[in-house]
C-alpha cells in the first residue's frame, strides 16, 4: 500500500520505537504478549535488517525510547491512563534492571541519537525528537518497533502534524494481537501516513538511494 517512495539519505531518519528487552527478548515482562504476532511477521530479523541497511547506507537511527520506570511513577498523577497503570503494576523497562536496557541488537552506536524518554505514547510529545530531526535535515520518517496501535501510531500521527513524510513498516512491528496489527496498518494508517510498505519493499528503496 501506498510504495513507490523515495529516500533521500540525508534527509531520511529510522524512528526505532521502544527496542527494550521487556518488549523483544525471551523473558520479558511484555514479550509473552507480543510473541505470536512478533514471530508471525518476522519481527526480530526485520528490525535488524531496517537499522543495519539505515547504518550501512549512513541514514541516521533515532532511538526513541519510552520512560524507564522508577519508584514513584505516576503514584500521584491526576489521568494516568491505563497503559501507565499497567506499567505502574509491572514495572516494565524498569530503570537499573534488565528488562528497562536495549536489546541487545539494537544497542545505540555511534551514529545514533538516543531521544529523551517518552512518558506516554507518542516519541514526540514532551521529548527532544522534533528539535533533534530538524537539526539534522530530516524530512523523512520511517517508523519501527513497538508498539504499533500505540505508540508508532501516537508517533506517526504526531509526525504528519509536524509537518514530516511518515512511513510505516508492516512487518518491522508487531501488538498484542493480529486484529490489532491490522488495524494499525489497514484502517488507522492510511489516515495519516503517507507510505506503508515492508520491510523488503524499504531495503529496496534504500539501496536505491544510494
Amino acid at each position: 500500500m501506498m510504495t513507490g517512495t523515495s529516500y533521500e539519505i540525508s534527509r531520511t531518519g529510522i524512528l526505532l520505537v521502544d527496542p527494550y528487552n521487556d518488549f523483544l527478548s525471551e523473558g520479558g515482562k511484555t514479550w509473552p504478549r507480543l510473541k505470536e504476532v512478533a514471530e508471525s511477521v518476522g519481527l526480530l530479523d526485520h528490525l535488524r535488517a531496517v537499522v543495519t541497511a539505515a547504518r550501512d547506507a549512513g541514514i541516521r537511527v533515532f532511538i526513541v525510547p519510552h520512560r524507564r520506570w522508577e519508584p514513584g511513577d505516576y503514584d500521584d498523577w491526576e489521568h494516568p491512563n491505563h497503559t501507565q497503570r499497567g506499567i505502574q503494576e509491572r514495572h516494565t523497562f524498569a530503570k537499573g534492571t534488565w528488562g528497562g536496557e536495549f536489546h541487545p541488537d539494537f544497542v545505540p552506536q555511534d551514529n545514533d541519537i538516543v531521544i529523551k524518554e517518552h512518558w506516554a505514547q507518542s516519541g514526540f510529545a514532551n521529548t527532544d525528537l522534533d528539535l533533534l530531526l530538524r537539526q539534522h535535515g530530516i524530512s523523512h520518517v520511517v517508523l519501527i518497533g513497538l508498539i504499533a496501535n500505540t505508540c508508532l501510531e501516537s508517533t506517526g500521527r504526531y509526525a504528519m502534524e509536524l509537518g514530516y513524510h511518515v512511513t510505516l513498516v508492516r512487518d518491522a512491528t508487531a501488538a498484542f494481537s493480529a486484529e490489532m496489527l491490522r488495524a494499525a496498518h489497514e484502517l488507522n494508517g492510511p489516515t495519516y501516513a503517507h507510505a506503508i510498505v515492508t520491510t523488503d519493499d524499504l531495503l529496496t528503496a534504500i539501496h536505491s538511494a544510494r
